[in-house]
């Protein structure tokens, strides 16, 4: 085998494909990226092609390796992560059979307010449901119905055809292993928001037999489950072929992009924080134990790494905020008068630096797809609040901008204290850490040291590679932290704190001030947009 291996990460997000080569010393080759497209439907619908996750997957890896052939022959696995709590249904050879169900959908959640009812109840939840299944799982089914569950009693109820016809349910990241292997199974990891699985021992994870009653799902539907640091098998002859690798090129199980974020973070030790800002942003680290705060929608998962857990608090959409505001305000592509811009967000971070700290008290909610964490609360939506005659378009830039950071600050208070500590500074990974005057607005807002990696937005594939050579023994974990560099480094500038502490009040008082009114307008559609 090569003395200096690489792995081929495959990282597959809500809205685009990435692929790159990487070393077990941590460098980066031949990152390619390709969009993904997503159906929105009536009643909170939101759906997408598994057949074009695969085409564009591999034309990306292709891409990769064919961009480095020096490489070819050292790489020894694929290593997958991807967007998690969405549902795809397969035959006996993992070819898909319909839709993906993205974590989007909240079709299902009549049947999962149907499931998790009885009495006594709390919060919608009969009392000995949830506690078992918190002290099994970690958690408790959203009743939003944007979760794994929901999604296979949507299936259940809404498509018994497909239900029927089904051979599994695959997650993308177990998708894509059974197109590339030939071999169906899930790792650990992936099945857990279906809230089916006892997690108690992360070395031994099982379907328990009371969830899956209550439940109502066919255990054979599920796939079998594997360690996240199991070996799946080789490629398939053709699929190595396609790709240009060896045909003994194997497959490691993978993670979630949740999971495997925390090692391209380099947050390897217990309690070493991070945040992500891409499409969604979370905040997370190692935990040596697992936990739930089911009130505020925080719970610890088996991590990539076998035997540890890692906490789980996605937010909702961030990124994706100013990407809806660059497209369908300020330079909407149909326009034939806007000029296409070569870096758009070039052209936005430099409109947002031009307006002051603050936006001159413009604030901006990012809720445009609701609230996951801290608040379970799908009929929230986002807002300009305090617009004036004086507002331009740089003040609405930066307002977005600063009203990602102030989310991000208001899941940090919960997330310190689910963890049981403070963070003294945070890595940052993602698309949004490419820029410098976002970093510096959230080392501000957050008032701490904020550490950026070398290779931000390839942080989840650089976490899965780490992972799979780790697997494989290349890598020991002690030794992940110190080969992920940290480029940058932005402290919090004093002069800003008054106006941030101000707004970010503010920003609380705006979601406890319109959140009725939300509910008001919203919520007889049940719907996320």
């Amino acid at each position: 085998m090569p003395s200096e291996p690489w792995v081929l990460a495959i990282d597959m997000g809500t809205s685009a494909v990435k692929t790159a080569l990487v070393s077990a010393r941590g460098e980066v080759a031949s990152v390619q990226t390709l969009p993904i497209s997503t159906r929105l439907l009536e009643r909170g619908g939101a759906e997408q092609d598994p057949h074009e996750w695969w085409e564009q997957v591999m034309r990306a890896a292709r891409s990769s390796i064919a961009n480095q052939p020096a490489l070819r022959d050292r790489v020894v696995a694929v290593a997958c992560t991807t967007q998690w709590a969405v549902t795809v249904p397969v035959d006996e050879r993992g070819m898909p059979l319909g839709p993906a169900i993205s974590w989007m959908d909240s079709r299902g959640a009549p049947y999962v307010r149907e499931i998790v009812s009885g009495w006594p109840q709390v919060s919608g939840y009969a009392v000995h449901k949830l506690y078992a299944w918190i002290r099994l799982t970690g958690g408790a089914p959203s009743r939003s119905g944007v979760d794994g569950l929901g999604h296979l009693l949507f299936f259940k109820h809404e498509r018994p055809d497909l239900y029927r016809a089904a051979y599994k349910f695959l997650e993308p990241m177990d998708y894509l292993n059974a197109r590339l292997t030939g071999r169906i199974a899930a790792s650990y990891g992936t099945m857990f928001p279906y809230w089916l699985t006892d997690n108690r021992d992360p070395n031994r994870i099982f379907y328990h037999p009371r969830l899956l009653a209550w439940a109502g799902i066919d255990e054979h539907k599920l796939p079998p489950l594997k360690p996240v640091n199991s070996v799946l098998g080789p490629l398939l002859p053709e699929v190595a072929d396609t790709l240009g690798l060896r045909r003994d090129t194997v497959v490691v199980m993978g993670s979630c992009d949740g999971q495997s974020a925390a090692i391209g973070a380099g947050s390897v030790r217990d309690f070493v924080g991070y945040f992500y800002v891409g499409t969604t942003a979370w905040m997370s680290c190692h935990v040596p134990w697992k936990r739930t705060d089911l009130r505020h929608m925080i719970a610890t998962m088996p991590a990539a790494l076998a035997g540890r857990y890692v906490v789980t608090a996605e937010q909702g959409m961030a990124g994706r905020c100013l990407e809806v505001f660059k497209d369908n305000v300020l330079l909407p592509q149909a326009d034939p008068s806007v000029a296409p811009l070569q870096d758009p967000y070039e052209y936005l971070n430099a409109l947002a630096a031009s307006a002051p700290p603050g936006s001159d008290k413009l604030l901006f909610t990012p809720w445009i797809n609701g609230i996951l964490v801290p608040a379970d609360d799908p009929w929230t939506r986002s807002a300009f609040v305090n617009q004036s005659h004086r507002t331009t378009r740089a003040h609405y830039v930066r307002a977005v901008m600063e009203g990602v950071a102030f989310n991000i600050r208001w899941l940090r208070m919960y997330v310190e204290r689910f963890v049981g500590r403070p963070f003294a500074d945070l890595r940052f990974i993602g698309g949004g850490a490419v820029s410098d005057l976002w970093c510096q607005i959230f080392a501000d807002v957050l008032g701490c040291r904020i550490l950026r990696p070398a290779h931000p937005r390839v942080a989840n594939a650089v976490g899965a590679a780490f992972a799979a050579l780790a697997a494989l023994g290349y890598l020991r974990p002690e030794e992940m932290e110190q080969r992920i560099a940290i480029e940058r480094e932005f402290t919090p500038n004093d002069s800003q704190r008054g106006i941030y502490e101000e707004l970010f009040r503010e920003f609380l008082h705006v979601y406890e001030q319109l959140r009725p009114l939300y509910r008001r307008l919203n919520r007889g559609r049940n719907r996320r947009p």
